[in-house]
C-alpha cells in the first residue's frame, strides 16, 4: 500500500502540473489550489479504489486515481475568464429604457449586478 500511495502522489502532482502548464491562463485561481486538489483527488480516489478492488489490481487503482485527479482538477478550470475569451454577450450594448415605476431612474442606462 505504501508504494501505491507514492505512485498516486505523483500521479496527482504530474495531473496539476500538466494542467498549470498546459492551460495556464484557465486556472485563475492560486497554483497551489489547483495542485491540491489534483494531489488531494488522486490520493483519496486511489485509496478508495485500492480498497474497493481489495488491492488486487494496483495498476487500475492507479488508473482510476490518474482519471479522477484530472476530472476534479478540471472542475477549477475557467475558460470563460481566459484572456481574448468573453463572451460578446456580455460586452452588448443595452437598450435604454425607463424603468415602470417612472421613479428618479427613469430613462437611465440599466446596468446588471456585478458578476
Amino acid at each position: 500500500m505504501l508504494v501505491e500511495t507514492v505512485a498516486f502522489a505523483l500521479v496527482g502532482l504530474i495531473v496539476g502540473a500538466a494542467a498549470l502548464l498546459s492551460l495556464p491562463a484557465y486556472f485563475p485561481a492560486g497554483r497551489a489550489l489547483t495542485m491540491g486538489t489534483a494531489l488531494g483527488s488522486a490520493l483519496l480516489t486511489g485509496v478508495i479504489a485500492h480498497f474497493t478492488m481489495d488491492g488486487r489490481y494496483p495498476a487500475a487503482s492507479i488508473a482510476i486515481s490518474a482519471v479522477a485527479s484530472a476530472l476534479l482538477t478540471s472542475v477549477l478550470a475557467r475558460p470563460d475568464l481566459a484572456a481574448g475569451r468573453a463572451p460578446a454577450h456580455r460586452h452588448r450594448q443595452h437598450r435604454t429604457g425607463g424603468h415602470r415605476s417612472g421613479g428618479p431612474r427613469a430613462g437611465a442606462h440599466r446596468r446588471h449586478r456585478p458578476a
